[in-house]
């Protein structure tokens, strides 16, 4: 491996971990070191490897709203609630670096729930939307992590 190819690996292990904690644009940092080592290295391997890294994490964008998006409209939480959460997340994570984004997304959907149903019935609601955030970064982390393994494929190809 070269050292090129040393700082990309770098560059998509930190963007991997931007997927599991939301501070830095994971899916992001991965596409850019990807297209990054295919302009590097050049030829129809590379830019072939680059189009399926960026083909998985476009669909991995997508589906990580559909999904967990339908489940929770079958679980009856509308989609006032998730803005609200949505909202709160968004301000969360400027108050408290980190992990404010899951705390304000919590609390958001708590209070949402909590008005619309009443005390007893928001804490479930807050449960399944919690799982709903979880399978969002298991799938957003499954598609970061199958375009790695396209990329390792593409420096082991050239």
């Amino acid at each position: 491996m070269s050292v090129g190819e040393v700082l990309v690996a770098l560059v998509i292990a930190v963007g991997l971990a931007g997927i599991l904690v939301p501070v830095l644009p994971g899916p992001v940092l991965v596409l850019a070191a990807v297209l990054v080592w295919a302009a590097d290295v050049g030829g129809t391997t590379a830019w072939l490897v680059a189009a399926v890294a960026t083909t998985f994490l476009a669909l991995g964008a997508v589906v990580k709203y559909v999904v967990p998006g339908r489940r929770l409209q079958s679980a009856g939480i509308p989609g006032s609630t998730q803005w609200v959460g949505a909202g709160l997340a968004v301000v969360g994570f400027f108050v408290v670096p980190v992990v404010g984004l899951f705390l304000g997304f919590v609390l958001g959907v708590y209070l949402a729930e909590h008005r619309r149903v009443g005390a007893a019935a928001a804490w479930p609601s807050t449960r399944r939307a919690l799982g709903a955030v979880g399978l969002s970064i298991l799938i957003e982390l499954a598609a970061g992590l199958l375009a790695a393994l396209t990329w390792v494929v593409g420096v082991a190809l050239t």
